[in-house]
């Protein structure tokens, strides 16, 4: 039989469960509403979608790196305790290793996806499981997959046991400690850009505005006032710009500085993805 979208939207604000959920409910019962509302109570699915409006601002940031690839995922839960979970943790483990394997970068893709510890669920349902068994809301959140170029390499980071996750990608001559490093720095500094010229005119004019503005407000002449956005200007790529902000482990030289050192002068930095745990959810 036909299940149409209207009955699946219905169904999915009588009980807050997953689209895929409701859909595979009402094909099991045949259409019937209420039927298909004892399948959902049945699978726990129903019950874990009463807990989908809870804040979910805990959880794990993990990575997965095979064969110049990685998949860098963020799980939320409610609470510290589920997060140090060993369940919650190897479920995080296996979604990402599952987004690297199958090169899905995208959260709403992978959930639509069999899940790769039971393939006759998808990746949504198995979400639900689990909040039906742990008891607390479930969100993943983000996902990003990142393929190494020609002639780069990737290396990672795990900051405070998954509180903030760092992939970076750079020249191959750097070497891979070296390059761990730059992506501990980027985990500490949280830059915003890798150069400068990354840097967007809206941005820049928004920042000189401002010092500008600041300069008329001390009375400096036009000159001076000239002078003193040129040198805040400098201030704002040396703070939000990674190939020119000092380096973490040694602040005498910047980040640039550093790779060169490491890998040649023709190597640097080409990108990087930054996940802190919780900001997705606007914390």
């Amino acid at each position: 039989m036909t299940i149409t979208a209207s009955a699946v939207k219905e169904l999915r604000q009588l009980t807050g469960a997953g689209m895929m959920d409701c859909k595979k409910a009402l094909v099991e019962a045949s259409g019937n509403m209420d039927e298909a509302i004892k399948v959902l109570r049945t699978k726990g699915l129903a019950a874990a979608a009463k807990k989908a409006h809870r804040t979910a601002s805990d959880g794990l940031v993990i990575v997965a790196e095979k064969d110049r690839g990685a998949a860098l995922l963020e799980l939320n839960c409610e609470t510290d305790f589920v997060a140090r979970n060993g369940e919650f943790q190897e479920f995080a483990a296996a979604l990402a290793a599952q987004a690297l394997s199958e090169r899905v970068g995208d959260a709403e893709a992978l959930k639509g996806r069999p899940f790769s510890g039971d393939p006759q669920h998808t990746v949504e349902e198995a979400i639900s499981q689990r909040i039906a068994t742990i008891g607390e809301n479930i969100v993943l959140s983000r996902l990003a997959l990142l393929e190494a170029s020609p002639q780069a390499h990737l290396a990672s980071y795990i900051h405070m046991g998954g509180k903030i996750g760092v992939v970076v990608e750079g020249s191959e001559s750097i070497p891979g400690e070296a390059l761990r490093d730059v992506a501990m720095h980027v985990a500490a500094t949280d830059p915003r850009f890798v150069r400068r010229e990354q840097v967007t005119k809206e941005i820049l004019q928004t920042e000189r505005e401002i010092a500008l503005q600041q300069a008329i407000d001390q009375g400096k002449p036009e000159n001076i006032a000239e002078r003193m956005v040129q040198g805040k200007m400098e201030k704002y790529f040396e703070q939000f710009v990674l190939l020119e902000q000092p380096f973490a482990k040694d602040t005498l030289k910047t980040v640039g500085d550093f790779v060169v050192e490491a890998g040649g002068k023709d190597a640097t930095v080409t990108r990087f993805v930054r996940f802190r745990l919780g900001e997705a959810a606007g914390e």
